[in-house]
């Protein structure tokens, strides 16, 4: 299994790239950026989808491809340690300083240890880490985000936290509003997490459908089924 970034669609020419989940914490950092040059992504290769997220690849290459943007895919082993995944992140960000990258911009909004470890791990590699959405309240990312009039649905969810009836609902203000006590609104502790398919970072919405949901390791997933049409 190679680290080797596959390229895919041309992108900006920003000198940042940006942490790529296919959710809407990542979708609402770019557009604060004013945009990057790629889209930088874990999958988990025996799975072909994105990790944690648990989305099929083709649908984060449908949003690149909507974007505009050029998504690198870094591989990744089913139960991952986190010494490969270090090592095969440190040689994807080798990949993109000679690309000309300086920057990796990250979605998250305020969990101290998790920013920390992601600004050692690029200056490791001699680079920087930018936190557009850094000290938000959740509240206030909910209400930008559908008054920038980005759609996303859940595609992923703690069970023990929030529990599978919520797959498949969009991410607005009513869901965050209706959810239970002490889970983050944006999913923060990995409550949940989502897909985005439109937004004024698309050309155009990415087409899915919804299809079974799965249960593993304490998370249970909603599979999207990549579609022509535009859901």
């Amino acid at each position: 299994m190679s680290s080797t970034p596959t390229r895919h669609q041309p992108g900006r020419q920003a000198a940042i790239a940006l942490s790529w989940s296919g959710g809407k914490d990542c979708a609402l950092a770019v557009h604060e950026m004013g945009g990057a040059r790629l889209l930088l992504t874990t999958i988990t290769l025996p799975y072909q989808r994105v990790t944690m997220h648990g989305v099929r690849r083709e649908l984060v290459r449908a949003q690149a491809q909507a974007m505009g943007l050029t998504v690198w895919e870094v591989m990744l082993p089913a139960h991952c340690s986190n010494e490969v995944y270090e090592a095969r992140m440190a040689t994807a960000c080798r990949h993109l300083r000679e690309a000309g990258i300086d920057t990796v911009v990250f979605g998250d909004l305020h969990l101290v240890d998790v920013r920390a470890y992601r600004e050692a791990q690029m200056a490791r590699a001699g680079m920087r880490a930018a936190f557009p959405l850094w000290g938000r309240e959740p509240a206030e990312v909910v209400r930008r985000f559908v008054e920038l009039g980005f759609r996303a649905v859940v595609v992923c969810v703690d069970v023990a936290r929030v529990g599978p009836s919520w797959l498949g609902r969009p991410w607005d203000e009513a869901l965050v509003a209706a959810l239970p006590p002490g889970v983050d609104p944006c999913g923060e502790h990995g409550e949940l997490h989502t897909f985005v398919y439109d937004g004024p970072i698309f050309r155009h919405p990415v087409g899915f459908r919804q299809g079974r949901v799965v249960t593993r390791d304490g998370f249970a997933y909603l599979d999207l089924v990549p579609s022509q049409g535009v859901r």
